[in-house]
């Protein structure tokens, strides 16, 4: 058996890497095929015992491509030998296309060196977990630094929305997801939400102590249900370091194609990317990710992991719900309608830039204090966001809402106190916004535009699984990418803009209409009467509005 080892150290190469077990075994489906199995700390190597050259025979997987492996027996108790399967996802080449993809493969054998089952079995065993311990280790460090992962054995609670996208999220859970945690030995409870707002119901009232992670799969709907029920609840700091999963089951799923863009991938679609995120959720790789605290003019605050979109993007989103049967492919034909009568949206925008350094950071938190203690000692009330003269020097203040077409809403503002971000709300305090009816601090930009087609702030890297709106953004890089698009941008540049945000080529193409900035903070005043307003692609309150970014506030499975 040594010899044969060194001979196959020569012949594949796996001499580079310290060889840890070797067996020779035969092929499950086959008994009349015989291997040798070889693990060294990075592959495992799988040589058909022929006369044939050593190449032709060889299959060499990499442990950081399997997600679990099992030993067992048959139920056939005159059977003496044990069973060993391990399960890989590797990137293949596409039989019908270009790229490559994640598709399974297995490898199964059968040990039946002695007669005594039991020593068979605890050889299966010793293999079983040796793959499984030098899987891990493989898999625990991305650039260099250490990961922490999920803990072993997982419990995860799987929360399936049946009608979101096509209606198929079952039907891929049962095709796909199902055998995929199987396979990694993660023990799981399927919960199907019933109704809109079921999800974050439950994440209020559950007892988290039963689950290592929430698993959601859905269009981005249901997450968004997920982390605001979590932050709802007495325990929100500890509720949201509960690990997050997200698993593409809607049409939308745009943080799962991000998940798969920061893994570094090829770009895939529909399946496929159910699968690679699959295969990310396997691995349990934990990352920290951002979280954005929205305040509306008269509703609770709320928590968002995606975008905020305000005119053309949020009204594609929202027309676009008719054609939810025909899947992704919605928001390309609402796209094409709403371009056909392409509208202008009047309004305010500001914004805090992101700080260069930790010192301009604290730079930026002194100013705001420094306003705050100003405004708290000054006996005259402040003007409810007072709009400067075209000729004033004041440009950093807002519209005056009472002259708005919105005056309706802000009336309703006006007689409810004034919300302080880190007063009375729960989860974590906003230490960059002042409350909505009073004036920003100096260190804010207010855009000099007031007419837009489109304001888009942006936390992960796509809007959709076929638009890469952020290419720069990551789970956890503490600021808000914002896009927006000023008035005189014609048809034509603007259908360019979006086929070019496919490739995430859109800050290529030298748009004058186009503005992309990273910030920390934003203040948005709507003047038009009517208008979406969307986050997360749900319809929020029509109105005025601020955010603040939380730097890794959540925990997200990301392989």
């Amino acid at each position: 058996m040594d010899q044969r080892r060194s001979e196959l150290d020569r012949n594949t190469g796996t001499g580079t890497s310290l060889v840890t077990l070797y067996g020779e075994f035969t092929v499950t489906s086959n008994r009349k095929v015989r291997c040798s199995v070889t693990l060294t700390e990075r592959d495992l190597v799988i040589q058909r015992l022929t006369s044939a050259p050593v190449g032709r025979n060889k299959v060499l997987l990499s442990l950081k491509d399997c997600v679990g492996c099992r030993a067992y027996r048959q139920d056939d108790n005159a059977d003496p030998a044990a069973y060993l399967a391990a399960y890989f996802y590797p990137l293949k080449r596409r039989w019908m296309s270009s790229g490559v993809s994640r598709q399974r493969v297995e490898q199964s054998f059968r040990l039946a060196a002695l007669q005594d089952p039991r020593a068979n079995m605890e050889e299966a065993e010793k293999w079983a977990h040796a793959i499984r311990e030098r899987s891990t280790r493989q898999q625990n460090r991305r650039d260099g630094v250490l990961m922490s992962e999920l803990a072993r054995p997982c419990r995860m609670m799987v929360l399936v929305n049946p009608q979101s996208g096509k209606g198929q999220a079952l039907t891929l859970y049962n095709n796909h997801i199902q055998r995929m945690l199987n396979e990694a030995g993660v023990i799981h409870t399927l919960v199907i939400t019933e109704r809109q707002n079921h999800a974050r119901e439950m994440m209020r009232e559950a007892d988290l102590s039963q689950w290592d992670a929430l698993v959601i799969m859905s269009g981005d709907g249901l997450l968004y249900e997920v982390i605001n029920g979590l932050l709802e609840r007495s325990d929100w700091e500890e509720a949201i370091r509960t690990p997050l999963g997200i698993l593409p089951g809607g049409s939308g799923n745009a943080l799962a194609a991000s998940i798969h863009y920061y893994s570094g991938a090829s770009p895939v679609s529909s399946e496929e990317l159910l699968v690679s995120c699959g295969f990310l959720l396997c691995k349990g790789l934990l990352s920290r990710m951002d979280l954005v605290s929205i305040h509306l003019s008269s509703s609770p605050r709320l928590f968002s992991f995606l975008s905020l979109a305000w005119g053309f993007v949020a009204d594609v989103d929202i027309e676009s719900e008719k054609y939810r049967h025909v899947g992704a492919a919605r928001f390309t034909v609402g796209t094409l309608v709403r371009l056909a009568s392409l509208r202008v949206y009047k309004g305010r925008l500001a914004y805090l830039p992101a700080a260069k350094n930790h010192n301009d950071e604290e730079d930026l938190r002194n100013n705001l204090t420094a306003h705050c203690n100003n405004h708290a000692s000054s006996m005259t009330p402040a003007p409810l966001l007072c709009r400067p003269s075209r000729d004033s020097s004041c440009h950093n203040t807002f519209h005056n809402s009472c002259h708005s077409n919105n005056s309706l809403k802000v009336r309703r503002m006006e007689t409810t106190p004034s919300r302080s971000a880190s007063k009375s709300l729960p989860g974590p305090p906003d230490s960059l916004l002042l409350p909505l009816d009073q004036p920003l601090p100096t260190n804010w930009v207010v855009v000099p535009e007031e007419d837009f087609v489109l304001m888009l702030a942006m936390y992960q890297s796509h809007l959709a699984e076929d638009l890469l709106a952020a290419p720069e953004a990551t789970l956890d890089d503490d600021v808000i990418h914002l896009f927006y698009v000023r008035a005189g941008i014609s048809r034509a540049a603007l259908l360019r803009l979006f086929l070019a945000m496919e490739k995430g080529a859109h800050l290529a193409t030298n748009c004058q209409h186009l503005v992309y900035t990273k910030v920390r903070a934003l203040r948005l005043e709507p003047y038009s009467p009517k208008g979406i307003i969307t986050v997360d692609g749900e319809v929020v309150e029509y109105g005025p509005l601020q955010a603040e970014v939380h730097s890794g506030l959540s925990r997200l499975i990301a392989g």
